[in-house]
């Protein structure tokens, strides 16, 4: 026996390796089945939802399943609602219409192939539940204060266990402390109860977590009383109250409610948790401590709940066993309670579960089922699921307790191996294969992987790989001059190199070979070593005052290869993302109007992939301090000025805010000064926010730099701060190449390259000079290069007309030469176009438009930069007999490629000649043929003037001159009028067509006395033109007022009170020359002024209204700017003055202001109409005030009649006046001897009836009502003539009679208006 004990030692050794490595086998070769995922062991399920136990598993080929349940076969294929997932063993039991408890049992699962069998652990399903309470009627509890109480929840048993609160009706949880806590059972103990404990929904609820359930159990009502109110309340309670407590509640020490006695024993499982309670009664409320008897309680695995009544323990050890001390202490006293913890073990793996072995034919090998427990767990193997005594028998294992010994294997020895250790308190099961292969090395870690590891820290790089026999890994770096397995690289079994502390020299290309007697294999993977992330400076604490602001600095110090982000935490929790009053930036976190919510500690975190660090700050938030009332001032100027960080480029300024005098600073200003190049003159060189004070400077080679700062807050900025010391930058070659590279002749044989010199900063060194290149583009040439200084232009002379070039301007020092510079492209000089544009044809479009096209010219024809076009055009003569010769040319401009354009505004019935020419920068090209084309006819201008004459009663006479311009020949003129009434209402519309050659007609027939609008049109063979129009009435005293001279006035006008001139007048004074681009210019009187219309076809330009009065010649022209408008009103003229009115353009470069024709317009003076009498306000109020007299009147005749009347009763009254007559009541608006007032005072001669009452609601109308059962008469004509009997009703009567009530004028109203 010791014989075979030495040998599986050895054996042992030799197979460690195996141990030490669990190597996956690649899914492309053959291997028995391994169990990848099962449910598990205790499987709760949900009846309300499908069950799904899990069964996956892995192997080559793929393995089949099966399922026993309670031991049994569980054959699916005989149950229609249970299926079996594809290529898996998951099970799917649809309880749709089954119930769940039905599958309720232990199910195991079973993988097998051509190599083995593999088998789950048993699965216990079962459904969860989750009762309901128990109905009970609970009575309300009554307790003494002071004295200790148990509220019991008992919740229904549910699986799993409930867990367990208490609320009150508006489900707010009750508020615990030292003195009230909820006990491990779900109880709810009070130390001592107070008068504030007495309420009626104490409810303890039980949610059961699995199916998110929750029930309630009924509420319990508990009164708190004092010793007297319970004296007086005993007999209210005693048949339903449970009274407790007879002894009045004084102090007393503690006792304990639970647990009872001195001690008591707890058992735990290793692994689980350990709570144990102690809760005290006593008054004053007692305070709960823990101990360990027999050692200390360990640190980092206990903790405390329910205000230390309840010591928790978690992952539960052997060291944890035990004698534990509860303590509960008061004023009083103290009491302790004993327990003993006793921990016991379900099995557990010692080295881990047993792993899958892998040998090649010939080798050894092992299989460890390594487990303890408490009690000590029993060890039983099996093969493929059979006990492994029922197997097939194999020479080359033997079985020693908890190890399988493998010697000499060959490909029979495949199979899965099953290890159960087991004690009372539970098992453990695990499948592992022994597997046979004769397999080359592969490395299985994926090629050229990138490692990134931070500075001196370790770096693990995966050499993962297959083979069997199992490779042997070897690590080069870069060549492979040596293995690495020094220090300080180290390989591990499973061929993982580690490099302890690495540094930059670690960086680099590795290479992992594995090795078997079958084969080799290798892979290069790479290493970069990244600098650590460090802050360098670390937030400082701040007192800060209330509603003043905090600045937090975080700098950081990071690899510039790897993205950084910073992180702020207040309180160990993230600042919100949405408060404004939090500013992050990338080094600084600022919180402005701070209040006391914003005191805590504050850290900043900066994050990258590999690292981060740390560091923070306590934030005190103090009351400010009451100050006098507040000035502002300008800022004190910063003090303290230090430079550090010296670099070439760059240096770290730091200063000391001065005083910001109650107004907070906005940025710090920072200005410097360059003693080499610019001594005295101070620059703007960057700007910081007013919470910093640092700034990294970015600097110039070859400087003398000296800085200051200045502040600024809401007042203003400070003064300068004293000078820093001086700080010399050494020279260096430029960085920078001039900008601004052009290049353009000034004349047709050179080309001028400029651009804009590097200022003396900007020269980073002495002898500045440029090296300027140039060359023609797509000719095959060097590039002719020249050297100049102190200028910033270069001749070059002798080029061909408008070639390109490219250009480059390079900046040189004595220290080397600028940056590679970019090309610039340029022309030579500009020379006139040789060709003007050809094929020169137009369309006319309508009789004031056409369309002219032409050809472009060639680009090498124009010798320069293509412009456009011009078109010239003019009018040469209208086509009509009467109008004259125009000569003034227009010019339209096209810029760019166009070849084709409007000529717009032109005139109708014309004759016109135009040619085009093309212009570069340089000037325009020869005009091309002039061609001649003609506008058709068009609709004729508004006569010239139309006046009345010869007005009488029935008829008038108008005369009125031709357009002036007719567009075409006039076939004849349309008279349209209608009436006008004195409400500015238009009759009907009479026409009358006119021939040609008439000048005047005369109106009869008309209406006497009636004003008259009329319109006259001329017309073309096109159609009719604008109308003029004009009023008159057919008296005589009024037509001479009603005359309105427009001139040219057009449009569908209706002018108020018109005061015409007889004849059109021509200007009297001089006018500029009329532009063509304003046609159509004509005025018409409106009721708040003259309203001018136009048409405007000129370019774009500033359109303005100027006018004048007529007899004032030194008067200046008023002007009213109208772009975008083709008509304006111009207000505020006087009545009866004549005005000058025209259209001004200007605003284009190089043309004089364009002019329309002057207009002579009058403004009508007031006319005297007559007037309709019935249209008049003041006559139409008359005719309403007589109208609301008479109704007045009738209002009072009818209520005087109600009155008095036919009925003498008034006169009976008279007669029988009561000496306590009251007259009329201001305050209420009743009569005195109706009223029915407070002294209940009774109408002379009536009665009350018997039972003393008489209803207010009765009718006021029954005249029967008078008297006393109707006993009243009536004459012939309705009057009254019955007498008052019965005597008259105590005034002590209690009720009170009620009077008779006279007719009152609301009545009388109210009568009238159901009457109307």
């Amino acid at each position: 026996m010791m014989e075979e004990r030495r040998m599986v030692t050895a054996l042992l050794l030799v197979v460690l390796g195996h141990l030490t490595s669990a190597l996956e086998v690649p899914l492309d070769l053959s291997q028995p089945p391994t169990i990848t995922h099962q449910s598990p062991k205790d499987y709760i399920i949900d009846p309300r939802e499908n069950i799904i136990i899990h069964c996956e598993a892995k192997g080559k080929p793929h393995p089949s399943f099966s399922w026993t349940r309670d031991g049994t076969h569980f054959d699916i294929d005989k149950l229609s609602n249970v299926n079996m997932k594809h290529r898996s063993g998951t099970l799917v039991v649809d309880i749709s219409h089954e119930k769940a408890e039905h599958y309720e049992g232990t199910y195991q699962c079973t993988a097998r192939n051509d190599h083995g069998t593999a088998v789950s652990h048993d699965i216990v399903v079962r459904q969860s539940r989750s009762p309901l309470w128990s109905k009970e009627r609970i009575k309300p509890i009554v307790v003494q204060e002071g004295v200790p109480l148990v509220l019991p929840c008992r919740p229904p048993a549910g699986l799993p266990p409930p867990i367990i609160f208490w609320m009150d009706n508006n489900f707010q949880r009750l508020p615990q402390s030292q003195r009230v806590s909820q006990s491990l059972n779900g109880d709810l103990y009070f130390s001592n109860v107070l008068r504030a404990d007495s309420r009626n929904d104490y409810i303890c609820y039980a949610r059961f977590p699995h199916t998110q359930t929750i029930q309630q159990k009924q509420p319990i009502t508990v009164k708190v009383l004092n010793l007297d109110a319970i004296n007086d309340t005993v007999a209210a309670f005693y048949n339903e109250t449970d009274l407790f407590s007879e002894e009045p509640a004084d102090e007393r020490r503690p006792t304990f409610l639970t647990p009872s006695g001195s001690s008591s024993s707890k058992m735990v499982l290793r692994g689980q948790v350990l709570e144990m309670e102690c809760i005290a009664d006593g008054l004053p409320t007692p305070e709960i401590s823990w101990t360990k008897v027999s050692g200390e309680l360990p640190a980092e695995r206990k903790s405390f709940l329910h205000y230390q009544k309840t010591l928790r323990i978690v992952n539960v050890s052997e060291s944890d066993a035990g004698e534990y001390r509860c303590k509960a202490t008061n004023q009083l006293g103290s009491v302790h309670h004993n327990i003993q913890v006793t921990v016991k073990a379900a099995p557990y793996w010692i080295s881990g579960a047993p792993k899958n072995l892998i040998m090649a034919p010939g080798e050894n090998g092992a299989l460890t089922c390594r487990a303890s427990g408490t009690p000590k767990p029993s060890i039983n193997w099996a093969m493929n699921g059979i006990p492994i005594e029922n197997s097939p028998s194999d020479l080359s294992r033997k079985v020693d307790d908890d190890t399988i010994m493998f010697t000499n294997v060959q490909t029979g020895s495949k199979a899965v191996y099953q290890c159960n250790v087991s004690n009372e308190y539970g098992y453990l099961l695990s499948n592992a294969f022994v597997n046979v292969l004769s397999e080359p090395p592969r490395v299985l870690t994926p090629a050229h992987k990138v490692y990134q590891v931070i500075k001196n820290h370790q770096a693990l790089l995966d050499c993962s790989s297959f083979g069997s026999p199992i490779p042997e890994i070897t690590w080069f770096k870069d060549t492979r001059a040596s293995t690495l397995n020094a220090d300080p690289y180290e390989v591990h079994d499973n061929g993982t190199l580690e490099i302890h502390g690495v540094q930059a020299k670690h960086s680099g290309k590795y290479t992992c070979v594995a090795t078997n007697s079958l084969g080799i294999s290798e892979n290069h993977i790479y290493l970069e070593v990244k600098e650590p992330t460090r802050i360098l400076k670390q937030p400082e604490y701040r007192v800060v005052q209330r509603g003043r602001a905090a600045v937090f600095q975080c700098k950081v110090k990071h690899d510039p290869t790897l993205i950084p982000s910073m992180t702020w935490l207040k309180d160990d929790d993230e600042l919100p993302d949405d408060d404004d009053r939090l500013v992050m930036d990338s080094d600084s976190l600022t919180i402005t109007d701070i209040n006391d919510g914003d005191a805590g500690v504050y850290t900043c975190i900066r994050n990258t992939s590999l690292d981060h660090d740390s560091a923070r700050a306590e934030l005190t938030v103090v009351e400010a301090t009451p100050t006098p009332p507040v000035v502002y001032e300008h800022p004190d100027p910063p003090t303290d000025l230090e430079l550090t960080e010296p670099k070439k480029r760059s240096v770290q300024l730091t200063w000391t805010p001065g005083d910001e005098h109650n107004s907070p600073m906005e940025r710090f200003i920072i200005q410097f000064e360059d003693s080499l190049h610019h001594k005295g003159h101070w620059h703007n060189l960057t700007e910081v926010s007013g919470m910093k004070t640092t700034a990294h400077l970015k600097l110039s080679p070859h400087a003398h730099y000296t800085f200051r700062v200045l502040a600024l807050n809401g007042v203003g900025l400070s003064r300068p701060s004293l000078p820093s010391r001086m700080y010399k930058t050494e020279p260096a070659a430029p960085d920078e190449n001039p900008a601004e590279v052009h290049g353009q002749g000034t004349e047709h044989d050179n080309l001028v390259i400029s651009w804009k010199p590097l200022t003396a900063i900007q020269s980073n060194g002495p002898g500045l000079h440029y090296r300027v290149m140039w060359r023609q583009k797509g000719v095959e040439s060097d590039w002719t290069a020249v050297t100049v200084r102190n200028t910033s232009k270069f001749v070059v002379s002798g080029t061909p007309t408008f070639a390109l070039y490219e250009l480059k301007v390079q900046a040189v020092n004595d220290h080397g030469a600028g940056p590679e510079p970019a090309v610039a492209h340029g022309y030579s000089g500009e020379d006139l176009p040789l060709a003007a544009p050809g094929n020169v044809h137009v369309q006319v479009i309508s009789s004031t438009q056409a369309a002219v096209h032409w050809d472009a010219v060639l680009a090498r024809l124009l010798r320069g930069h293509l412009k456009g076009y011009r078109v010239y055009y003019w009018r040469e003569h209208s086509l009509h007999k009467h109008n004259h010769h125009h000569t003034e040319k227009q010019v339209l401009t096209f810029s760019g490629n166009h070849t084709h354009g409007k000529l717009p505004g032109l005139h109708p019935f014309s004759s016109y000649g135009l040619h085009i020419r093309v212009f570069n920068g340089r000037g325009e090209g020869p005009p091309s043929p002039i061609l001649q084309f003609e506008t058709p006819e068009g609709v004729p201008d508004a006569p010239s003037s139309l006046v009345v004459t010869d007005s009488s009663v029935d008829s008038l006479t108008l005369e009125w001159s031709p357009p002036h311009d007719r567009n075409g020949h006039i076939t004849g003129y349309t008279l349209k009028y209608q009436p006008v009434n004195n409400t500015h209402e238009l009759g009907p519309l009479e026409e009358v067509p006119l021939p040609a050659n008439e000048t005047s007609v005369t109106l009869v027939n008309l209406k006497y006395s009636t004003r008259y609008k009329f319109y006259l049109s001329a017309k073309t063979k096109i159609g009719a033109g604008l109308p003029i129009s004009q009023e008159a009435v057919t008296i005589t005293d009024e037509a001479l007022l009603s005359q309105l001279d427009l001139h040219s006035g057009t449009g569908n006008t209706q002018t108020s009170h018109p005061n015409a001139q007889p004849y059109p007048r021509q200007p009297n004074h001089q006018a500029p020359p009329v532009s063509e681009d304003f046609g159509n210019v004509s005025s018409a009187v409106a009721d708040d002024g003259v309203q001018i219309s136009w048409e405007y076809t000129g370019p774009e330009k500033d359109i303005y209204v100027e006018y004048k009065m007529k007899d004032n010649e030194g008067e200046q022209w008023h002007k009213e700017l109208v772009n975008g408008s083709q008509n304006f009103v111009v207000r505020g003229l006087k009545a009866g003055v004549s005005y000058w009115v025209r259209l001004v353009a200007s605003g284009v470069s190089n043309l004089p202001p364009q002019h329309s024709r002057e207009l002579l317009v009058s403004v009508p003076a007031v006319a005297s109409r007559q007037v309709d009498i019935a249209t008049q306000g003041w006559f139409i109020g008359l005719m309403c005030a007589i109208a609301l007299l008479i109704l007045i009147l009738l209002i009072i005749c009818f209520i005087q009649r109600n009155k008095g009347g036919k009925y003498p009763v008034k006169e009976k009254e008279d007669a029988h006046t009561d000496p306590e007559f009251q007259p009329m009541k201001e305050e209420d608006c009743t009569f005195g001897e109706y009223s029915d007032n407070e002294d209940h005072k009774p109408l002379k001669g009536s009665r009350s009836p018997s039972n003393g009452t008489v209803k207010r609601e009765d009718s006021d109308d029954s005249l029967v009502d008078y008297g006393e059962g109707g006993d009243g008469q009536f004459n012939e004509d309705g009057s009254f003539i019955g007498q008052y009997s019965g005597k008259s009703g105590s005034r002590d009567n209690p009720d009170g009679p009620e009077s008779s009530e006279a007719p009152s004028p609301i009545k009388a109203m109210n009568s009238l208006n159901s009457f109307v």
